[in-house]
C-alpha cells in the first residue's frame, strides 16, 4: 500500500556528543514503522435551486431549466456500486445494509429506497450478461451445475454456465433441462462439462463428467464398505487425476496408450464381483457414466476432469442463500444473477476486484 504521506524522523544528539551532529550528514533508513486509519466518511451533496424571476414589463415568470439528471435517481454511481457491493457480495439483508449505510457513511435509506437503488444498479448489467451469453453460445467447451435458493418463498434453482472467457449466473425457478435449453439457445458445444444429474446430460456432442463427484462417492464406499471395489476404483480415479494434471506434456501416443490402460484396469473392475451393496451401486454408476470419464484425454488443456470451476462459482450464492435464506421476488433474484455474471466474467479478463467492476459497470 503506497503511503499518503511521509515523514522523516532526524537523528537526534546524543548526550555524550559535545557538538550537535551537522545536518547535511548523508543519513539511510533504518526501519519504517507505519500508522494506517481511514478517513472520516460522509456524503457528498450536490444541491441545485432553480431560480424563478419575473419580467418587470410583461409579468412574465421566467424559471431556470431543469438541470440534466434531475428527473433520475438523486443517487450517484459509487452509492449504486457500494450498497450493490454490500448486498450481493456480502452477503447484507436490507436491514443490515440500511444498518451499515447509516452507521459507516451516515446515509438513511428506507428499505424501499434501497430496493430501487439496487434494480437501477442491476439493469446496468443487462449490457454485460448480454455479452456473456453471446460468448457462452459460440463456445467449444461449456461446463455446467446448479443449486437449491428459494425465490419468493419456493423452492427455486441458481444456475451457472461457464466457458473459457465468460461467466453465467441465471436464476429460474425450474431444475429441469429446459433451462438450459433456453441459456444455451440451441447451441451445442463439442464438449460438456457438469455432474451426473439428468437434467445435465444430452447437450453437447460430447459429455465429461466430473471425477470429484464420483472420488467423494468412491472415499464413502471405500470407509463405509468392506469391498475390495471402491478401494480399486480410488486407485483407478487416483491415476485418471494424474494423467489430467500431466496432460499437455505428453505426447499422442503416451496419451493413448494411457488410455487404453485406464480403460483396461476400469473393464476389469467393473466386471468383477461386488459383495455390498455400495459396491454394487458404484459399479452401476460408472458403466452409466463410462463413455463420459476419460472425455477429457481428447482435448488436453481444454477440457477439466472436474466441474469445481462452477461449484466455485456457486459458492457465494449457497452462502447468501444460508444467510439471507433467498429472495423476496424473482426480480431481485435474476437481476443478483446478471451482477455475478458480469463480475465473474470481468475477473476471467482483467483479474478485476468485484467493486472496481461495479463501479465501472454502473458509471459507463
Amino acid at each position: 500500500m503506497a503511503p499518503s504521506s511521509q515523514k522523516l524522523e532526524p537523528p537526534t544528539n546524543p548526550e555524550r556528543f559535545s557538538a550537535p551532529l551537522p545536518t547535511d550528514l548523508p543519513a539511510e533508513v533504518i526501519s519504517v514503522h507505519e500508522r494506517i486509519d481511514l478517513p472520516l466518511v460522509r456524503p457528498t451533496v450536490e444541491q441545485h435551486r432553480r431560480l424563478c424571476v419575473t419580467c418587470p414589463a410583461c409579468r412574465t415568470r421566467v424559471a431556470a431549466p431543469r438541470p440534466a439528471g434531475a428527473d433520475a435517481t438523486p443517487f450517484g454511481p459509487r452509492l449504486h456500486a457500494v450498497a450493490t457491493y454490500l448486498k450481493t457480495f456480502q452477503a447484507l439483508s436490507y436491514e443490515r445494509l440500511q444498518a451499515a449505510l447509516s452507521d459507516l457513511f451516515g446515509l438513511r435509506l428506507s428499505q424501499g429506497g434501497l430496493m430501487n437503488l439496487l434494480r437501477r444498479a442491476q439493469g446496468c448489467c443487462a449490457e454485460g450478461r448480454d455479452a456473456a451469453l453471446a460468448r457462452l453460445r459460440q463456445a467449444p467447451v461449456v461446463a455446467s451445475d446448479e443449486t437449491g435458493v428459494r425465490i419468493e418463498g419456493a423452492n427455486s434453482y441458481h444456475w451457472v454456465f461457464r466457458c473459457e472467457d465468460a461467466v453465467v449466473h441465471h436464476a429460474a425457478p425450474s431444475r429441469a433441462a429446459a433451462v438450459v435449453g433456453e441459456v444455451m439457445a440451441g447451441h451445442r458445444p463439442a464438449v460438456w462439462i457438469s455432474d451426473r444429474y439428468s437434467a445435465q446430460q444430452g447437450h453437447g456432442e460430447r459429455h465429461q463428467t466430473c471425477l470429484a463427484h464420483l472420488a467423494r462417492d468412491v472415499a464413502y464406499a471405500v470407509e463405509a464398505g468392506e469391498d475390495l471395489i471402491p478401494l480399486r476404483l480410488q486407485w483407478w480415479l487416483d491415476k485418471a487425476f494424474g494423467l489430467a494434471r500431466g496432460l499437455t506434456a505428453l505426447a499422442a501416443s503416451t496419451l493413448a496408450r494411457k488410455r487404453r490402460e485406464l480403460e483396461q484396469d476400469l473393464d476389469a473392475i467393473l466386471k468383477a464381483p461386488a459383495r455390498c451393496d455400495l459396491a454394487q451401486a458404484l459399479q452401476t454408476r460408472m458403466r452409466r457414466a463410462r463413455d463420459q470419464l476419460l472425455t477429457f484425454v481428447a482435448f488436453p488443456g481444454t477440457v477439466d476432469v472436474t466441474n469445481n470451476a462452477c461449484e466455485r462459482d456457486l459458492r457465494p450464492a449457497v452462502i447468501q442463500r444460508k444467510v439471507t435464506n433467498g429472495y423476496r421476488a424473482m426480480w431481485a433474484a435474476k437481476g443478483e444473477a446478471d451482477v455475478r455474471t458480469v463480475v465473474a466474467t470481468a475477473a476471467l479478463r482483467t483479474k478485476a476486484t468485484p467493486f472496481t467492476t461495479l463501479l465501472a459497470t454502473i458509471t459507463a
